[in-house]
């Protein structure tokens, strides 16, 4: 039997629609239904388009299409649709990121006209808990940074950014566009630091992505003279702590496969693999 598909940019009218998709994974697709969350599928407000595939007339998979191409749901058939449409539309995205399995498919159907890339990370394990660790005391000096604290946490978070992603957030636009979302979530309430003596920052983390089931945990950074001195469990414990008193039932984060200690540190405060997401860096 044959069945009708077709791909779409959605509009604010099929919000209701996009959603249902998006509540089908909430800890998976956390990064996107917040900003759907905040901004609605207006692409402006939205930093991107949101694609939609249909089969049969029912929106069964999606696909973000901002500064990161987000597959979200996305079947096999969605993600050569996707894959067409992109290629079409040529690439505009610093990465590509989502599950490994549809992301996987993706680039291969896009790398021959996007390629190479810069990096390829193809599995970066998805973690996740819902409970505070009971053999891991959280750090009574890690707390919310303040809104005039900018400058004290940017250049920690440059350094993070720089570290994790190879190459530095002030690159482009002077690092405009960076620093407005470092301020969006100081002003928000979901940045975290330690401070030593001279208030320079020794740890940090975000909740960058925050829904009503669930919320994502980024930025961990420890600065490199204080790393092996046992403060990342307890740091992450204290983040742990606000963001499932204040924000989401559930806490998660991915993490790169290399990173043996960060990954130690997040199993020691009870994060348990489920999945794993992919990214290709561009």
């Amino acid at each position: 039997m044959l069945t009708q598909t077709t791909t779409r940019v959605l509009e604010p009218s099929d919000l209701d629609a996009a959603m249902a998709v998006l509540d089908r994974e909430p800890v998976t697709n956390a990064f996107v239904a917040s900003r759907v969350h905040t901004a609605g599928l207006d692409p402006w407000r939205l930093g991107g388009e949101m694609w939609g595939w249909y089969a049969d007339g029912m929106l069964q998979s999606l696909c973000y299409a901002g500064a990161n191409l987000v597959p979200i749901c996305a079947t096999p058939d969605a993600v050569r649709a996707f894959a067409d449409r992109a290629r079409r539309a040529g690439r505009r995205c610093s990465s590509i990121v989502g599950p490994a399995g549809p992301t996987a498919q993706l680039w291969r159907l896009l790398e021959p006209s996007w390629g190479p890339a810069r990096e390829v990370r193809a599995h970066q394990p998805l973690m996740v808990t819902d409970r505070l660790p009971d053999n891991v005391a959280p750090d009574p000096y890690v707390r919310r940074v303040r809104k005039d604290e900018m400058e004290t946490i940017m250049p920690a978070c440059v350094a993070m950014f720089t570290e994790e992603v190879g190459i530095s957030p002030l690159a482009g636009d002077g690092g405009l566009l960076y620093q407005a979302r470092v301020a969006e979530l100081v002003g928000s309430g979901r940045s975290f630091a330690r401070l030593d003596e001279y208030g320079k920052v020794v740890f940090k983390a975000e909740i960058g992505a925050a829904t009503p089931q669930a919320c994502q945990i980024q930025g961990v950074w420890v600065a490199p003279e204080y790393r092996g001195h046992g403060l990342a469990a307890p740091g992450m414990a204290a983040v742990l702590r606000y963001a499932l008193t204040d924000v989401a039932p559930v806490a998660s984060l991915y993490v790169n496969d290399f990173n043996t200690a960060a990954r130690a540190a997040y199993r020691r405060v009870g994060f348990q693999e489920v999945g794993a997401f992919m990214s290709v860096l561009f």
